[in-house]
């Protein structure tokens, strides 16, 4: 049986979960979408707060494909916050829009948002 190898982060992308932790992202949500453990994502907060300039001093290591299929995986996870967090920016704007018309809010478009239909 083959052993499991453990993933490592480069510092750029520790600080860019960071960063949207700060900015209010659900932890439970960064979880899924970057598949990793929230306590991993709540050390990474507490180092970054406890050492801004300093934390995560290592380059993280990637080796062969499963480096290069870790990295792609990684940007997808980022993206996914990315499309995340601009749908919720939209049905906020679609909210306020609808409310300063004094219409009452749309149910197809704003509830369904982000849904996939199903196909038979």
């Amino acid at each position: 049986m083959m052993g499991l190898s453990r993933r490592k982060f480069t510092r750029e992308f520790k600080l860019s979960v960071v960063k949207r932790l700060e900015m209010g992202f659900p932890v439970a949500e960064m979880v899924r979408a970057i598949e990793v453990n929230a306590n991993t994502l709540r050390r990474w907060r507490k180092e970054h707060l406890e050492n801004a300039g300093n934390a995560f001093p290592g380059p993280g290591r990637e080796h062969g494909p499963h480096g290069r299929i870790g990295k792609l995986e990684r940007k997808m996870g980022q993206q996914v916050l990315e499309i995340d967090s601009l749908k919720g920016r939209l049905r906020r704007i679609e909210d306020q829009l609808q409310a300063s018309s004094g219409k009452p809010p749309s149910t197809s478009r704003s509830k369904g948002i982000g849904k996939k239909k199903k196909t038979a």
